[in-house]
């Protein structure tokens, strides 16, 4: 690993920061203590909501962590699209007996973006990184001046320039077979018929383009996964539904389960839940209203947030955003920390078998 990443972790592993509850303190933590890099997620928090989950992280463990802030979105609306699927909607919310949120409760764009910022760099943490877009120059040198290492998200090599370009420290290259929402840094629907870019091609892709540290995401489940992936070039792997079945981790027990139920045997990108694209278990939900949910986030997911929380309270995962990358039905539900040291684990003797495998091909 770089010299700032190694700094950071015993191994290179990076569990994913999982907005919506699944990556919260006491599973940070395990991850930290087991030494690899936990992280925190800020998005769909007040900022004082996230502040608490960082002190309460820094209660603890004393060892580095991250936090994950989502860029505002300032991309234009539909409104008559979003109000359309108001009324798709309707059903569920009858189904359900609750109401779906009116527009002018659906939340802002932003997500408290500025307040947190703030935050972060009055009582800096270790690593932030970004979803959904690149912060301004400004921005990362701010966290640079304050010791905080900046990660971009990037799903794309020009979206890897662009971070490059803006003084970002790392990137966090996702592949297409990556659990929740892909984190583009523009919203195109036209895009929404072609398929992603792999994360192995991705990241040789990126490597080439782009003169910074590597941390690869995208469905990884096994330590010779990630010892694949070091190969071709990246200096870390982030993991996250890998971590989703863990029993510190946040999630609701029936998507924990969902992960290596036989009902639901594969992952689809989706707008569905959020009005962006995101990968999860397919299910009813999905299937009836994916190929009608718009180009509008945030304001999709907060017009279900009311329908998903209602379907998890009834205990019913069909109508739940079961966000999980392709590798799901390799979950191993066990401690994070063990999972940490299994991973690290398989990694070694990966990487022992290709070094003797390299070495008789020279002999």
């Amino acid at each position: 690993m770089s010299l700032a990443l190694s700094g950071l972790q015993r191994y290179p592993v990076v569990q994913a920061p999982m907005a919506g509850g699944a990556s919260c303190p006491p599973l940070a933590a395990a991850v930290c203590e087991a030494g690899a890099l936990g992280f925190l997620a800020g998005g769909y928090k007040t900022a004082d909501g996230m502040y608490q989950e960082i002190k309460r992280l820094r209660a603890l463990t004393r060892r580095p962590f991250g936090v994950n802030l989502f860029m505002p979105q300032t991309g234009p609306v539909d409104q008559a699209a979003v109000e359309a699927y108001r009324g798709q909607l309707a059903g569920e919310a009858s189904w359900y007996d609750v109401s779906i949120a009116e527009e002018d409760t659906l939340g802002t764009s932003d997500d408290g973006y500025d307040a947190k910022l703030a935050i972060l760099l009055e009582d800096p943490v270790p690593v932030v990184s970004f979803t959904f877009g690149c912060p301004t120059p400004a921005v990362i040198a701010s966290l640079r001046e304050a010791g905080t290492y900046s990660v971009v998200t990037v799903t794309a090599v020009d979206e890897a320039r662009a971070a490059e370009a803006a003084g970002a420290d790392a990137v966090c290259v996702q592949g297409v077979e990556a659990g929740g929402h892909q984190g583009t840094h523009r919203d195109d629907p036209q895009a929404d018929a072609t398929a992603g870019v792999g994360l192995l091609a991705l990241v040789a892709q990126v490597r080439e383009a782009v003169g910074l540290p590597i941390i690869a995401a995208g469905g990884l489940m096994r330590g010779s996964q990630i010892a694949a992936l070091l190969a071709a070039g990246a200096e870390a792997a982030q993991l996250g539904t890998a971590f989703l079945a863990c029993p510190e981790s946040g999630a609701h027990p029936l998507h924990k389960k969902a992960l290596t139920d036989p009902l639901f045997p594969h992952t689809e990108l989706t707008r569905a839940f959020s009005g962006r694209p995101a990968r999860g278990l397919v299910n009813r939900f999905m299937r009836e209203h994916g190929p009608y949910a718009p180009a509008a986030y945030p304001q999709i997911h907060h017009m279900t947030a009311g329908l998903r929380k209602a379907a998890a309270a009834a205990g019913d995962p069909q109508g739940m955003a079961l966000w999980a990358g392709q590798g799901h039905r390799l979950a191993r539900a066990m401690p994070a920390g063990e999972l940490v040291e299994v991973l690290a684990a398989e990694l070694a003797e990966a990487q022992s078998t290709l070094n003797d495998m390299q070495q008789r091909s020279t002999s």
